[in-house]
């Protein structure tokens, strides 16, 4: 049985840093892709990170780019979201994902992604 558990989101200040992971269980990181999706209050849910299963290659959102890090740990079955220089837009609940295609996260709907996790809060204010 495939199962996601987000953890670390939190409160921090704009400009500061965050790192969510992501525990899988129930396959492997080498079988699935993962991504990280963001949805904030009244808007669609959207892709911001993918890690490919295959090599871990790294596909990012523009508006995340050069700012959020997507990393995974094979060991752990764990995949991170390294967030610094954090904007109040940036706040959302943000989801663990698997089993979808990389090079399309910022544009798939949700009802194209396999997998979900129940989701973890960040919050981007002083």
């Amino acid at each position: 049985q495939v199962r996601l558990v987000e953890s670390g989101g939190a409160l921090v200040q704009p400009g500061g840093s965050l790192r969510l992971s992501c525990a899988a269980s129930g396959f492997t990181l080498d079988y699935y892709a993962i991504g990280w999706f963001r949805q904030a209050p009244g808007q669609e849910r959207k892709g911001v990170a993918c890690i490919s299963s295959t090599d871990g290659s790294t596909y990012y959102a523009d508006s995340v780019e050069d700012r959020f890090t997507i990393s995974r740990d094979i060991a752990k079955n764990t995949v991170y979201l390294q967030m610094n220089n954090l904007k109040p837009e940036d706040a959302a609940v943000y989801y663990c994902a698997a089993d979808l295609w990389c090079p399309t996260v910022a544009t798939v709907k949700p009802s194209g992604v396999g997998f979900w996790g129940q989701g973890t809060q960040v919050t981007v204010s002083s």
